[in-house]
């Protein structure tokens, strides 16, 4: 009777922890996949779901495989670069070498001097030779043990490539002589540097203001509105070139200012998908003028820091004729450039100017304002732009005095290096190396590690599934038998 029952006991227990152990290594089965890395079609399992079937394994439930149509899957394929239809030159622009990096110099380090102090009175001064006592040579250290013979080579992996391009522009800065002539020839010079991985095919456009046209680069040609468009170059990883855009500034085009145009490059590869681009503006910059005696005027460039923080610029307005006027300053900006706070005697006018009241300037004397200046996230990546100033001075008798000038904007945040696009290999590899570029941003784990993460809680789940199992089967065994209940035949 008594072994009868212990086996019926044995039975039971064995039934109750049955379906336990069956939940745990279940979960631990469901945990591994999600962590390993399946076919290109399987969408990896999110963190969320990974701890809610561990807690629910933990307390005793069974859980359900979570739906993969209900979980964010990987990030979408990069699309192939957009072909279009506009006429494309067949060569490219001639190029140049192009113009010395400048770099930071190096930090200088010296060698600290040593420090000597005398020895205080009454002291002995330190001894300065050294120990008759010679110490022991020591012995050699024993060899290293041999290393284990090499196994298998690795298989091998898909290289892989980025694509990066960067471009950087030099203003168009015209002299004196503009001013006496109907228009005047300039050229611009781009340069344009791999900074990926691999041998890029790279595009050159442009998209010049009002009042500057093409003067007839080679290997580019007008595709729309005051936009031109360039043959391609082949270019190896670090490649560095430079080429020479021709335009033409119109004899009126100081009446518009301030001027600013464009340039982008883009770059493909045919081994890697998706694009590289990057773009950055330049600024048309007249002289003083037109030249009219009696009257001076400057403005010092603008530039704002890493920061982005509002920035000042300084306008000078000089009276050199021989009698006092009354000055006038206004202020011209682009687009996405703005004066927060006007200083006093100005006013915004209804076309985007600010006008200033300078008050009286005696003859020989020069009035200087001040103006707080702040720019978009926007236009201080497209930078360098260009702003311009007017002067005016009003003399009480005789003819009114007026001169303008453009001056340059430039931000740090242009000058950042541009992202990089990331080409991953095609097929299973492809998930792998893109699901690695997800999680090497810093923001959360990475794949390897969430795997390795999820394998060792699953094995300590079967582990705990099985101490508990083990454990109810020997306090089974252990535990006096139950006395049996009132006429049972047993």
């Amino acid at each position: 009777m008594a072994r009868d029952d212990d086996v019926r006991q044995v039975g039971r227990a064995g039934r109750r922890s049955g379906p336990a152990l069956a939940v745990a290594l279940a979960a631990a089965g469901v945990l591994a996949a999600a962590a390993l890395p399946g076919p290109a079609s399987a969408a990896p399992v999110h963190h969320s779901a990974a701890v809610a079937a561990v807690a629910a394994v933990a307390a005793g439930l069974s859980v359900a495989p979570p739906d993969p149509t209900t979980e964010p899957g990987g990030d979408d394929p990069t699309p192939e670069p957009t072909v279009t239809t506009d006429p494309v030159p067949t060569s490219a622009p001639p190029t140049v070498s192009p113009p010395p990096e400048t770099t930071p110099p190096a930090p200088t380090t010296t060698a600290p001097t040593p420090t000597t102090t005398a020895p205080s009175p009454g002291r002995p001064a330190p001894s300065t030779t050294s120990p008759t006592a010679k110490d022991p040579v020591p012995s050699p250290p024993p060899p290293p043990p041999a290393a284990p013979p090499a196994g298998p080579p690795a298989p091998a992996q898909p290289p892989r490539g980025e694509l990066g391009v960067r471009v950087t522009t030099e203003d168009l800065v015209l002299d004196d002589g503009y001013w006496n002539a109907r228009s005047t020839p300039a050229t611009l010079r781009v340069t344009v540097a791999n900074t990926g991985t691999l041998t890029e095919q790279v595009r050159l456009g442009y998209t010049l203001p009002l009042g500057l046209d093409g003067a007839g680069t080679p290997g580019c040609a007008p595709v729309g509105t005051r936009t031109y468009r360039c043959g391609e170059w082949t270019a190896a990883p670090g490649a560095r070139f430079s080429t020479l855009v021709r335009v033409r500034v119109n004899g009126d085009a100081w009446r518009r200012m301030p001027l600013s145009g464009s340039v982008r490059v883009t770059a493909y590869s045919p081994s890697a998908s998706g694009t590289a681009a990057d773009d950055e503006g330049f600024a048309v910059l007249f002289p003083p003028g037109p030249p009219v005696p009696g009257i001076s005027l400057h403005a010092d460039p603008l530039a704002f820091d890493i920061t982005g923080a509002p920035s000042t610029l300084a306008v000078r307005l000089r009276n050199t004729g021989r009698v006092d006027a009354r000055g006038r300053i206004e202020l011209t900006l682009p687009a996405g450039v703005t004066v927060p706070d006007l200083p006093a005697g100005c006013t915004a006018q209804p076309d985007g100017r600010a006008r200033c009241d300078a008050g009286p300037v005696a003859a020989g004397s020069s009035v200087e304002l001040r103006f707080t200046v702040a720019a978009t996230p926007a236009a201080q990546r497209q930078s360098p732009l260009a702003g311009a100033v007017s002067g005016l001075l009003d003399p009480r008798n005789g003819p009114s005095r007026m001169m303008q000038m453009s001056f340059r904007i430039t931000a740090a945040a242009a000058l950042t290096t541009p992202p990089v696009a990331r080409v991953a290999p095609t097929g299973s590899q492809g998930v792998l190396a893109a699901a690695g570029q997800r999680g090497a941003d810093g923001g959360g784990l990475s794949v390897r590690h969430t795997a390795v993460l999820l394998v060792t809680v699953s094995g300590l789940l079967v582990v705990l599934a099985l101490g508990l199992a083990t454990t109810s089967l020997r306090r089974r065994f252990t535990d006096p038998p139950a006395a049996p209940a009132p006429g049972s035949t047993d």
